[in-house]
């Protein structure tokens, strides 16, 4: 009887703001060892859809470790060197055993204090640890960040198609079915790369609605129809300031390398002349509080320079202080980090008044705390689970506060508040307010834009500033659109056969 074909699974999940100035350590992340992974089977990650895929197909999973962090600062070189070590030994451990195949689920935006490309030099290690011939696919968010020496390890890559992201299972259950093809089929790979000289951000990045969909539309139809294994768009992180971010197209074929750079110049040549379109459209704190006094139904106030999912620190009270000293007269519902007003609400207790600092406790330089009497309407533990991944979501102690017309949520730790789930859990409904302040981006459009009756994105500071010439780039490739407005591109396919 034949041996099941075993495959070395391994995940390392991180998204930094290089203009974070709180860096961040090993204690942000969650890790699981061995069969601890499969605590993931059936949720909407990329280890999930892929785990879902070896049972399908009868592929053997050999568990290793499994680290992932909320989005952060820069990773301190202590918490990368205890990482690393960690995540290698496991590798180490569980290769031994003997494999087929390795999967990888990454990120792609991760970056540490003294080496800012950890996605490859993990992959370096592990292609020296498996030799040559041991395929290794990974999957990557799209807003990570490919680097030369990551393509010269993989054999193949499966890149998210969706923003807002849903697509978590389905792009590990894509980069697992190439691996079963690789493993089982022993086909050899061309990866073409064509680097864009360009960061964006805005509302044309949302994929159903803007022209970046339209683009990865094409990338998922050269899946589809079985031109490519894989495409994909990555758009990187503005934020993770390292040597090769950028904009990228990546086309991988069973082995046609001249067809995989012409479908990647194809799209390359495509993004290019949309790269004004994708822009953040900001207005200014002033100009949109005027406009949501005059509305009547619910508007949501979008602080993307705060975005905690971008890796920003989430204490920013700079919409709060705004609506205030304007007198906004209608029902405000906030979120922020505040671990030193979480722990002044928690000792006080439920219905007591209390005078704290809020925001400010940690992006000093950029926030100045804003002093407020408020009363404890609700204590919790900040436990919660992402509303599509459903990944635990862990605030520490967590407040509601109230002062005048404002509900805020206090939290203890910087966590990702891209979706409803800490209003839910703080017995809070967003449907309830007129004005609701979120620290992302975007979100799915059924969670506010579906039913509120305006989206103001707000043009204040912050360290993932959709205004990314405010943010002192001072590390990747220049020139750089639109740091530099004079930015030219001519379309260059790199290929890599492995």
């Amino acid at each position: 009887m034949k041996t099941r074909r075993r495959i070395l699974v391994a995940e390392c999940m991180q998204e930094i703001s290089s203009f974070n100035p709180l860096q961040s350590g090993y204690e942000n992340f969650h890790i699981d060892h061995g069969s601890a992974m499969l605590s993931q089977r059936g949720l909407n990650t990329s280890l999930g859809g892929a785990l879902a895929v070896f049972e399908e197909t009868a592929l053997e999973p050999v568990l290793s470790i499994g680290a992932r962090s909320g989005s952060a600062g820069l990773l301190s070189a202590a918490g990368w060197k205890r990482l690393s070590a960690e995540v290698l030994e496991s590798i180490t451990r569980h290769a031994a055993t003997g494999v087929d195949g390795m999967y990888f689920s990454m990120h792609g935006a991760m970056a540490a204090d003294g080496e800012l490309d950890p996605e490859g030099y993990l992959l370096s290690a592990v292609r020296k640890l498996l030799g040559p011939d041991i395929p290794i696919v990974i999957s990557l968010d799209l807003h990570g960040i490919m680097t030369d020496r990551m393509l010269r390890q993989i054999n193949g890559v499966a890149i998210y198609h969706t923003y807002p992201h849903v697509d978590f299972a389905s792009t590990g259950e894509r980069a697992a079915r190439i691996l079963h093809r690789l493993v089982t089929k022993k086909t050899r790979t061309a990866i073409a790369r064509v680097v864009i000289p360009a960061l964006v951000r805005g509302d044309e990045l949302i994929t159903k609605s803007g022209c970046y969909g339209e683009l990865i539309r094409e990338a998922r139809r050269m899946e589809i129809d079985g031109t490519a294994m894989s495409a994909g768009i990555m758009i990187g992180n503005p934020f993770t300031d390292v040597p090769e971010l950028c904009s990228q197209v990546i086309v991988a074929t069973d082995g046609d390398g001249e067809l995989a750079k012409a479908e990647a110049l194809m799209l390359a040549r495509e993004f290019w002349p949309r790269r004004h379109r994708m822009q953040g459209k900001l207005m200014s704190l002033e100009r949109a509080i005027g406009q949501a006094v005059s509305i009547a139904g619910p508007v949501l106030f979008t602080d993307a320079a705060d975005a905690t999912s971008s890796g920003a620190t989430g204490d920013s009270n700079l919409i709060l202080k705004g609506l205030r000293e304007a007198a906004y007269p209608k029902r405000v519902l906030a979120q922020i980090v505040d671990p030193r007003a979480a722990a002044a609400a928690h000792k006080a207790g439920v219905g007591a008044s209390i005078t704290v600092a809020l925001g400010g406790a940690i992006d000093q330089q950029r926030f100045a705390p804003m002093q407020v009497t408020a009363k404890v309407r609700l204590l919790s533990d900040g436990q919660s689970s992402l509303e599509t991944m459903k990944l635990g979501l862990d605030a520490g102690p967590t407040a509601v506060l109230q002062f005048d017309n404002f509900t805020v949520v206090v939290f203890s730790k910087t966590l990702s508040l891209f979706d409803r789930a800490m209003y839910y859990s703080n017995g809070l409904d967003p449907t309830d307010f007129d004005l609701i302040v979120v620290k992302s981006p975007h979100t799915e459009y059924h969670m506010y834009d579906g039913w509120v009756e305006n989206n103001f994105n707000i043009d204040v500071p912050g360290a993932t500033s959709a205004n990314v010439k405010s943010l002192g780039h001072t590390i990747c490739a220049r020139p750089m659109y639109p740091l530099d407005e004079g930015a030219q591109f001519e379309p260059h396919a790199v290929l890599y056969c492995n």
